[in-house]
């Protein structure tokens, strides 16, 4: 089990963790919002196995920005983004893991609120 990190900053568009043991993390705040584990955004699985999962709201800049974190228990944090989101609880041991090894993500398309002319 990771422990919970001594400091949690968000640093421009990084998600910046210092650990207990002298080690740092990075995360791009585009990444970290990308792997949401929230059932809204990664699914969940019914009594069979089976993933249910919504189709994907789309992004526009405001998904990427964060307006405050707080921490849950000892495992975890709670990511509220500018766009009104905040339902995903990201464990520790899953921010270090993802710093560590960086999972590969499809293509980014990001919306934006203006029409098009």
């Amino acid at each position: 089990m990771v422990p919970s990190p001594a400091h949690l900053l968000v640093i421009g568009d990084e998600l910046a963790l210092s650990w207990k043991d002298g080690s740092e993390s990075y995360l791009k705040l585009r990444d970290v919002r990308r792997l949401c584990p929230c059932a809204g955004c990664a699914g969940e699985r019914d009594l069979f196995g089976r993933l249910a999962k919504p189709p994907q709201k789309p992004y526009t800049p405001a998904s990427f920005e964060v307006v405050a974190t707080t921490p849950i228990g000892g495992y975890a944090v709670q990511i509220f983004w500018k766009d009104g989101h905040n339902d995903g609880l990201y464990p520790w041991t899953k921010l270090k893991e993802w710093a560590d090894n960086p999972p590969e993500l499809p293509p980014l398309e990001v919306k934006t609120l203006l029409p098009t002319l």
